[in-house]
């Protein structure tokens, strides 16, 4: 049985046996024997990549951060994780020069504060309306209570399988995708999605 370890695009963790292509964490969320107990235990929500310098990790360690995995990057942005600093450095600085000239932050500890408050209301997510004509490349919304991709050949179903063509979405969306990350999308922010338009 898979680990329960998997997060879809509104933050929410499943055991699925689908692993992705990016791995991150939010502190350690499981108890001693594995089950999740918590959303997160930290503000400072990443993504990694799956390979670095080699390291192994024994899955779910008692008293160690929860292992996260995403189908791709598009998914982990839409749940509210930015890039690692350490294993994705490149793509930390891209992303951390974005927000800095588009925010004036850029610390990790800041940048971190404001997307907390910018993906959680309460224990509740935060979504926020916006025309759909305006929602970035890479952008997810929830629609009908599906996540759905907004790309550059249209809009596409997300699921742990995959993407799957979806209709547009009315005039008015509810934008899953926390409006900071989708704000550094529309500025140029690179998504890697897995999808072949």
């Amino acid at each position: 049985m898979p680990y329960q370890n998997r997060v879809d695009p509104l933050g929410q963790i499943h055991a699925v046996p689908q692993r992705g292509l990016w791995f991150g964490n939010r502190g350690c969320l499981h108890d001693a024997g594995g089950k999740i107990r918590r959303a997160h235990q930290v503000r400072r929500w990443i993504t990694c990549v799956t390979d670095f310098k080699g390291r192994r990790r024994t899955l779910v360690q008692p008293g160690r951060y929860t292992e996260l995995f995403f189908f791709d990057e598009a998914t982990a942005y839409a749940a509210g994780h930015r890039p690692c600093a350490e294993c994705r450095h490149a793509d930390w600085l891209r992303f951390r020069a974005l927000w800095e000239a588009e925010y004036g932050e850029r610390r990790a500890d800041e940048i971190d504060a404001r997307l907390d408050v910018a993906r959680r209301h309460g224990r509740a997510r935060r979504l926020v309306a916006v025309a759909s004509e305006t929602v970035p490349k890479g952008a997810m919304v929830l629609h009908e209570g599906v996540p759905v991709l907004r790309a550059g050949s249209g809009w596409w179903r997300w699921s742990f399988d995959g993407y799957t063509p979806a209709p547009a979405p009315d005039a008015r969306v509810s934008l899953l995708t926390p409006a900071p990350l989708a704000r550094l999308m529309a500025l140029g922010l690179p998504v890697q999605i897995s999808l072949s338009e």
